[in-house]
């Protein structure tokens, strides 16, 4: 198979163009037991490299529907999976850490069989890719980050006192629910308002805004101390705008200088730019995978 032809690469981007988020029904969800729960994850099949894509917290494996007709397009294997406390995986586990979402992820590529797989991460998850590709670089080719959390920033005293008074109570939802529509700066896809329902119906079952509430308190020490020693092929996509960030541009230069890797930085958009604008982010991406399905066809480390 041939990834990196003009043809494949046409008909990927005639999936999203003009610029708007289409909806493509999900595979069935399937279900890998995990140590004390289950990881819920679909899987479009087919003989294809594997990607495997992973949301951020407070968020569900849906986020990356714009891209996988796509990516299916262009001849990958796209899973998308639901993280710890989120979506149809189970909602209370002992470790939310993005090491231990990598090593779901990881645990998942092996079940599958399908491996090296290239990991995507959209903002905390992407240090779970991160973590994935550190502890068996032989099953991942390469990590695309999005929107990525790698390292803690100092919260002010205001930032705390909002954050615990918005979970203290039974807006908590309400509240997550606001924020995460802050998220979106550029412009909100066009089924926005179904997936924001979609996710406030999962966050309001029992257990979901307690593994939120552990995640949004845990450290990202040990992940930005990984950071400098990671090998692995990046492909890095920040909004310019990114509210989670005091200066998203400047952030987003320091990990592409950390990685080895030059990051794409969409002009206006939020923490989602893979929904926001998957007009601008699909063409780097599928000559990611090229570029990495080429390096890694004759084998592992090659």
């Amino acid at each position: 198979m041939n990834l990196s032809t003009p043809a494949s690469f046409d008909r990927a981007l005639a999936a999203v163009l003009p610029a708007e988020t289409k909806a493509t029904p999900a595979p069935p969800t399937r279900f890998l037991a995990q140590g004390e729960g289950r990881i819920a994850y679909d899987d479009s099949g087919g003989p294809g490299p594997l990607v495997l894509a992973i949301p951020g917290m407070g968020d569900l494996r849906s986020q990356y529907r714009a891209l996988r007709l796509p990516l299916q397009q262009a001849g990958w294997r796209v899973v998308t999976m639901d993280v710890r406390g989120h979506g149809e995986t189970s909602a209370r586990w002992t470790d939310h850490s993005a090491r231990a979402v990598g090593r779901d992820a990881l645990a998942l590529v092996e079940h599958l069989g399908a491996g090296p797989a290239v990991i995507l991460g959209n903002s905390f998850a992407a240090g779970s890719a991160l973590w994935a590709a550190h502890e068996a670089p032989q099953r991942v080719r390469g990590v695309v980050l999005l929107g990525p959390i790698v390292r803690d920033a100092p919260p002010s005293w205001l930032t705390r006192a909002v954050v615990a008074a918005g979970f203290a109570g039974p807006w908590r939802v309400a509240f997550w629910l606001t924020y995460w529509n802050s998220l979106f700066t550029r412009r909100k896809p066009a089924d926005h308002a179904q997936a924001r329902a979609a996710l406030a119906a999962n966050l309001r079952e029992p257990g979901r805004m307690d593994a939120l509430r552990t995640m949004v308190g845990l450290s990202k020490a040990d992940t930005e101390a990984l950071v400098a020693r990671s090998r692995v092929p990046a492909l890095l996509v920040m909004g310019s705008r990114d509210p989670d960030f005091a200066d998203a541009t400047a952030e987003a230069r320091w990990l592409g200088r950390a990685l080895g890797s030059e990051p794409l930085i969409v002009d206006g958009a939020g923490h989602y730019p893979h929904l926001e604008t998957p007009e601008q982010v699909l063409p780097a991406l599928l000559d990611f995978l090229a570029r990495v399905g080429r390096s890694r066809d004759a084998g592992p480390g090659q």
